[in-house]
């Protein structure tokens, strides 16, 4: 199991640096276009794309415009032929853990710009879940 969850992440780099070079999308535009081309049967988690967005930010084959949506980099558009290198295997930490929830925020931030009614509903639960993050930092 621990292989395909390398295989699909190593596969969700590749897929998100191709959906990039068509046009620029924020996370949240990219998860709904893989959900779409395979047909409903994946939908990446925000805890997945947006650590990998991180990644390709970092490396400086992507950058992230005002409008939240990103694009590739010169950098980017030069190295699209090269191998796409799979992260190590390893169990999960917890700096990997808040790097997901930091991810799932990102996912939301996009909705409350793209697509603001789908939050509604769950506002009190994520107060709720906010309350009890803060609780944590003090």
């Amino acid at each position: 199991m621990h292989g395909w969850r390398h295989q699909r992440r190593r596969g969700l780099r590749t897929w998100i640096i191709m959906m990039i070079r068509r046009t620029p999308r924020n996370g949240a535009e990219m998860m709904t276009e893989i959900e779409t081309m395979t047909r409903g049967w994946w939908r990446p988690s925000p805890g997945s794309v947006y650590p990998i967005l991180d990644e390709l930010a970092k490396d400086g084959l992507i950058k992230k415009r005002e409008d939240g949506r990103y694009e590739l980099t010169d950098r980017g558009r030069e190295s699209i032929e090269w191998p796409f290198g799979a992260p190590s295997p390893r169990p999960q930490s917890l700096d990997e853990m808040l790097n997901e929830v930091s991810g799932i925020i990102s996912y939301l931030e996009d909705l409350d710009k793209s697509d603001k009614p789908q939050l509604e509903p769950h506002k009190e639960r994520m107060r709720g879940i906010a309350n009890r993050l803060a609780e944590l930092t003090r």
